[in-house]
């Protein structure tokens, strides 16, 4: 059951689905990535469909290596995208790792080298400062300064 509920998930956000992908999720959610550090369900949520919604056709997203008992699973996913600001190409590959409850996803965790992804979409301020502290506070703080627009427009 797990393991399907990750296909579930990752084949919507291949298809920009984030109705279906948030019908994936536990009311008491929490989600963290290295942009989105510490993202309720509402948050999350809003997140995908923000991504989802802006992504056009422009999105290519890819998972593999999927495993998951009844309480945890993993996988890999890819996604391909030109970023937003930039319009440079980004080739993102985030490790995903979650939990389950009641047959949801009840905590989803997203891990990758913010150093590799400000490199390719920011380029060489990017390669020079994404290791930085300062780079990736700008990063994360633009980014939820766009969720909450997002959401207090939905």
């Amino acid at each position: 059951m797990s393991k399907e509920l990750i296909e579930t998930f990752y084949t919507a956000f291949a298809a920009l689905d984030a109705d279906k992908m948030s019908s994936c999720y536990h009311d008491r959610l929490s989600f963290s990535d290295p942009v989105f550090p510490q993202l309720n369900a509402q948050q999350t949520k809003g997140m995908w469909s923000m991504l989802t919604e802006r992504a056009k056709n422009d999105l290519e997203v890819t998972y593999h290596s999927v495993i998951a008992d009844h309480e945890r699973g993993a996988c890999i996913w890819e996604a391909t995208y030109p970023f937003s600001k930039t319009k440079r190409h980004v080739h993102n590959i985030i490790h995903a790792s979650m939990r389950f409850e009641d047959g949801k996803i009840i905590e989803h965790r997203d891990h990758f080298s913010f150093w590799r992804w400000s490199s390719m979409a920011l380029g060489t301020p990017g390669k020079l400062m994404g290791w930085s502290p300062f780079l990736k506070s700008k990063v994360r703080g633009m980014a939820m300064k766009s969720l909450k627009e997002y959401l207090s427009k939905v």
